[in-house]
């Protein structure tokens, strides 16, 4: 117990430091909402017209998605952050101290919670300009908003895993570039599931981003009771299906990542 309220502490100075880094870095915090404005404007504006889900407004249908596509994309800052400081040689410095070998990690992972929040604050306002609305209940809202940075924090720790594997910040967002940009495309994020050929509606369907983006959307009320209900399971209880990838991600990759950060920090 007394080790793990060590990793803690120690991992809360270190987010402290990565936070700071808005302050000394004001671009990378521009940079993370400009994006998602962009994102918002465009598939509001352009593709809106000719996007009609069932029974739902399109731009409440979409902000759900780009809601889970910006939180994942933002997970990629642990891994990105992670190679820097290798290169750097930030994290020698970080072995010579008497602190927690896991502090780097849980200080990364839960900073980078933080740029999510402030990404999801900038869509939603974004989103209430473009006409999204939430209809359900606070605590329904809030449990929404849980739900997106609960798989965020746990998507985080797989590419703080990839930021240990290789062995710069760009390969870091190359690399994340060429998984996250499918995983995030092939969903419901943006267009229902329904509307997709047969081979990619399946993959559409059990792909968990689209589990975030349809809880989300439930939560946030922004489905139809006229919309045919989902044939699957995943899709049927989106909000179970994600809690249960965040726990395997988490149980995976909290030890991988633990394991090849003390053998990077060793080469």
């Amino acid at each position: 117990m007394s080790n793990l309220r060590w990793a803690f502490a120690d991992g809360a100075v270190i987010a402290k430091r990565n936070l700071i880094k808005i302050k000394r870095v004001p671009d990378l915090l521009v940079f993370t909402t400009i994006s998602p404005i962009m994102f918002v404007l465009l598939f509001a504006y352009v593709f809106g017209g000719s996007i009609s889900p069932p029974g739902v407004n399109y731009r409440e249908f979409l902000i759900a998605g780009i809601f889970a596509q910006t939180v994942i994309f933002g997970a990629t800052f642990t891994g990105a952050g992670l190679a820097d400081d290798m290169q750097k040689g930030v994290i020698d410095r970080f072995r010579s101290l008497p602190m927690s070998r896991s502090a780097v990690l849980v200080g990364r992972t839960a900073s980078d919670i933080v740029y999510n929040m402030i990404s999801i604050t900038v869509m939603s306002l974004t989103g209430l300009i473009v006409g999204w609305r939430i209809r359900t209940s606070l605590p329904e809202a809030v449990g929404g908003f849980l739900l997106l940075l609960f798989f965020a924090y746990a998507f985080s720790w797989v590419m703080a895993y990839v930021g240990m594997l290789v062995s710069s910040p760009e390969v870091v967002s190359n690399a994340s570039f060429i998984v996250v940009f499918p995983i995030t495309f092939v969903a419901n994020t943006f267009v229902p599931s329904d509307n997709l050929p047969p081979v990619l509606r399946a993959i559409a369907e059990w792909n968990p981003v689209s589990a975030v983006a349809q809880g989300a959307r439930e939560l946030f009320g922004n489905t139809s009771p006229a919309a045919p209900p989902p044939e699957v399971w995943s899709l049927q209880h989106p909000v179970l299906y994600t809690l249960i990838w965040v726990a395997i991600i988490l149980a995976v990759f909290v030890p991988l990542s633990v394991r090849q950060y003390k053998r990077a920090a060793s080469r």
